[in-house]
C-alpha cells in the first residue's frame, strides 16, 4: 500500500518582496484530486491579481484560509494528501508529516509500525520557479509559525498541530455549517454575528449578505428604530483599503512628495495624424490589426525619445546615481475594477507599428480582465495616460514611480484652427507632460514635447527624427 504524506503549501512572495495577499476564491474545494501546476487559488497581491499553481499532485486534504482573508507571505493556505514517493515540492520548505500517524495521534493510537519517524526531514527535491529558494535545514531545532512541523523522531504536540484540518473535517460532518457564501461569512465575523442564529431567506436557506444586515440591525437597533433601519437602509459604505488600490495609493503619495514635477502642456493639430490612421485601417498590411490614436501617440513618444534620452532615466537615491535606460519599457496607465495599474510593454523601441497595436491590445485586454502579473507591472521605464478616452482634454499626470516622465494623452476634438492664416476647423489634441525636475530640465521637457507634437501634427516628420 502506498503512504501518503500530508504536505502544506505557504502562501509564497509573489514578486518583489510583497508580505501578504488576499485569497479572493478558491477553484478547488477540500476532496478534490489536482495535478502538478493546476490552478488551485486566484489571489491579489498589492501589485495583480495573480493564479496561483498547485505545487503538489494530489488530493486537497485542508483549505486554511476563508476567500476574503489577507494572508501573510509564509502562512500555510492549504495541505495536500499526496503519494511518499511521487510528490514534488513546492518551495518554502513545506512541513511534511505521515497522514496515519498523525491521526493516530489524535486518536491516541500508537503510531504505525512503532518507530517509524514522523515529522522527518523530506529529502532533497526540486523547486518550483516562482516559488521561492528551498529552505534547507539543520538538525538544530528552529521556531516555527503556527501550523508547522519541528523535525522530531516521534508525535509531538506540533505534530499534533498538522492535524487540526483532519479533527475539523470530522467536527464539520456533525455539525452541519450554515449555508452561505464566503464574502457572507466575513462578513458575519467582522460583525460579530453567529451564522447559526441568522436565518436565510435565499434558496434552500442559503444566507445572504441582506440577511446578515438585517438581522445586525434588529440586534443593535432598539426595538422602535428596527423598521426604520431597514427601511432606510445604509447611510454610508466602508471598503477596506487593500490590494492594487492600498499600492496604488502609496506609490502615487510617494512619487508626489518626493519628485519634484513639473507639468507643460501643449495642444496640437492632429488631423494629419487621424487622416493616417484612416489609411492605415484600409490598408491590407494592417488588417485585424486594433489602430487607435494611442498606438500612434505611443510610436510618436519612443521616436521623439530618441532626442531627449534623459526622459528616459531613473533617480537612484540609494546610490545617488542617474540611471540611463538604453531601452524602453513604455508603461500604459490601465482603469481596472480593482484600482489603476500601470503595465509596461517590454522593449517598446524595437516595435513596429503592427507589432505595438498587438502589445497594446493584450496588454488592455489582460489589465481589464484583472490577469496582470507582477513582471509586467515592473521595470517601466516610461509611461503613457489615456485621459481622452474619459473625455478629458488635459490634466497633471503623477510620475509613476521610478520614471523619470509621463505623457497625458487628451481627447481628440474638432475645433477652430488656423491654417495658412484661414480659420478652419481642424482635429486637436492636447498633450501635458509631467517630468522629474532632478533629471529633466525645462529646456530638455520642452524639447521632448515638441517633438511629440510635431510628430502628431505631421507624421512625416518622424523622417527627420531616425
Amino acid at each position: 500500500m502506498t503512504a501518503t504524506m500530508i504536505k502544506e503549501f505557504r502562501l509564497p512572495d509573489l514578486g518583489e518582496g510583497l508580505t501578504e495577499s488576499e485569497i479572493l476564491s478558491w477553484k478547488v474545494a477540500v476532496g478534490d484530486t489536482v495535478t502538478l501546476n493546476q490552478v488551485i487559488a486566484e489571489v491579489e497581491t498589492a501589485k495583480a491579481v495573480v493564479e496561483l499553481p498547485s505545487p503538489f499532485a494530489g488530493t486537497v486534504a485542508a483549505l486554511h484560509e476563508q476567500p476574503g482573508t489577507v494572508v501573510e507571505v509564509g502562512k500555510p493556505i492549504v495541505s495536500f494528501e499526496v503519494d511518499d514517493a511521487g510528490s514534488s515540492n513546492g518551495g518554502g520548505a513545506p512541513a511534511v508529516v505521515d497522514r496515519s500517524a498523525v491521526e493516530a495521534s489524535v486518536k491516541g493510537a500508537p503510531t504505525a509500525g512503532g518507530t517509524e519517524a514522523v515529522g522527518a526531514p523530506a529529502k532533497r527535491e526540486p523547486n518550483l520557479v516562482g516559488y521561492g529558494a528551498v529552505v534547507e535545514h539543520s538538525g538544530r531545532p528552529t521556531r516555527r509559525a503556527r501550523g508547522q512541523v519541528q523535525d522530531v523522531k516521534s508525535v509531538t504536540p506540533e505534530a499534533a498541530a498538522i492535524a487540526e484540518p483532519v479533527v475539523a473535517r470530522q467536527a464539520e460532518a456533525d455539525v452541519e455549517r450554515p449555508r452561505s457564501t464566503p464574502p457572507v461569512r466575513k462578513l458575519a465575523r467582522d460583525l460579530g454575528l453567529d451564522l447559526q442564529l441568522v436565518p436565510g431567506t435565499g434558496p434552500g436557506g442559503l444566507i445572504t449578505r441582506e440577511d446578515v444586515q438585517n438581522f445586525s440591525g434588529a440586534v443593535e437597533a432598539p426595538a422602535e428604530l428596527a423598521p426604520v433601519a431597514a427601511e432606510l437602509g445604509e447611510r454610508e459604505t466602508r471598503t477596506a483599503i487593500k490590494g492594487v488600490r492600498k499600492f496604488t495609493a502609496a506609490a502615487m503619495v510617494q512619487s508626489a512628495f518626493t519628485a519634484p514635477h513639473v507639468t507643460e502642456f501643449l495642444t496640437v493639430d492632429v488631423t494629419a495624424t487621424m487622416e493616417l490612421l484612416a489609411r492605415l485601417k484600409g490598408n491590407r498590411a494592417f488588417e485585424g490589426y486594433k489602430l487607435t490614436p494611442l498606438t500612434i501617440a505611443a510610436k510618436a513618444v519612443l521616436v521623439a525619445l530618441r532626442n531627449s534620452p534623459t526622459l528616459n532615466s531613473r533617480w537612484d537615491e540609494s546610490s545617488q546615481e542617474i540611471v540611463q535606460f538604453n531601452y524602453v519599457n513604455l508603461g500604459i496607465a490601465a482603469a481596472t475594477p480593482r484600482g489603476l495599474t500601470v503595465p509596461n510593454i517590454k522593449d517598446a523601441h524595437r516595435m513596429t507599428l503592427r507589432e505595438l497595436s498587438t502589445a497594446l491590445t493584450e496588454l488592455t485586454d489582460t489589465a481589464r480582465a484583472g490577469k496582470t502579473s507582477p513582471a509586467e507591472l515592473s521595470g517601466g521605464t516610461i509611461s503613457i495616460t489615456n485621459i481622452g478616452v474619459f473625455g478629458i482634454d488635459a490634466g497633471t499626470p503623477i510620475l509613476n514611480p521610478g520614471e523619470a516622465a509621463i505623457v497625458a494623452l487628451g481627447a481628440v476634438r474638432k475645433a477652430p484652427w488656423v491654417v495658412n492664416d484661414e480659420l478652419a476647423v481642424r482635429q486637436v489634441m492636447s498633450l501635458s507632460l509631467s517630468f522629474d525636475h532632478r533629471l529633466v530640465d525645462g529646456e530638455q521637457g520642452s524639447r521632448f514635447l515638441a517633438d511629440l507634437g510635431a510628430i502628431l501634427s505631421d507624421p512625416a516628420m518622424v523622417m527627420t527624427m531616425i
